[in-house]
């Protein structure tokens, strides 16, 4: 994982990882331990899926939930990988046993 503190990030975001980088809004987020393990999910999920099929099916269930919820930010945090990185952002230690693929328990319809 490679830190980057630049203004890279979307408005609205501060952190986006793109393997085998994280992009930070702020130098000061690179102690925030919680937004760190958050990306260092994403990058789970990108290298499980081969990272360019990650950011496919990304923006593929970003659309089928813009489309549902009809709101932007319902959309972004009802994406499968979102889910899954929110929900064990604070649990430093999800990661040493995170079942491979966990993602897909996080599937809505």
């Amino acid at each position: 994982m490679i830190l980057i503190s630049k203004y890279m990030v979307p408005r609205g975001y501060i952190g986006l990882t793109i393997f085998p980088f994280v992009f930070l809004k702020h130098k000061a987020l690179k102690s925030n331990k919680a937004l760190l393990n958050h990306e260092k999910i994403h990058m789970r999920q990108q290298i499980e899926l081969l990272i360019i099929p990650f950011f496919i099916v990304y923006s593929f269930e970003f659309l089928v939930r813009l489309i549902q919820y009809k709101e932007w930010k319902l959309a972004y945090l009802n994406i499968s990988f979102e889910r899954e990185a929110y929900t064990n952002e604070k649990d430093l230690n999800y990661l040493k046993s995170r079942p491979f693929f966990n993602f897909i328990n996080y599937i809505r319809k």
